[in-house]
């Protein structure tokens, strides 16, 4: 499956909640890191989500928020990982910016230079990348 979406992990179904509307998927990638993913119900019983079922978790960099000083148990967002800066380009407008967890999981972000500059991100500096269930989109192979 080739996408446009920078981040792009592959894992097993860990649990899947279904509620009426929409159901919350936990994949298990490498590394003990694990994405929370909502996607409709219907969605969910067509694509087969259930524990063991092999997936691959998209994420648009433009949907990654970059924090420092971040702790994760005060953001509302399901998905966070700590780590450092590993990589930063900065363009004319906007920056592209890697942070990668100590469990090496790599989360890619595009955010504006000024967002760069009044956070203070550079490579090396500690920073954390976090991103919505809502904003992860689950892929199977068929």
């Amino acid at each position: 499956m080739q996408t446009s979406a920078r981040n792009q992990f592959s894992g097993v179904v860990a649990q899947a909640t279904a509620g009426a509307v929409n159901d919350e998927i936990i994949i298990a990638i490498n590394g003990g890191q694990q994405i929370v993913a909502t996607v409709t119900h219907d969605s969910a019983a067509r694509l087969g989500l259930k524990a063991g079922a092999k997936v691959v978790a998209l994420v648009k960099a433009t949907s990654v928020i970059v924090m420092v000083d971040a702790d994760a148990t005060k953001v509302s967002a399901r998905n966070f990982v700590q780590g450092k800066v590993t990589n930063l380009t900065k363009g004319a407008v906007n920056a592209d910016v890697t942070i990668t967890g100590d469990n090496g999981m790599a989360v890619a972000a595009i955010i504006t230079n000024a967002s760069v500059d009044r956070l203070g991100l550079a490579v090396g500096k500690p920073a954390a990348a976090m991103f919505k269930a809502s904003s992860v989109i689950v892929g199977v192979d068929n």
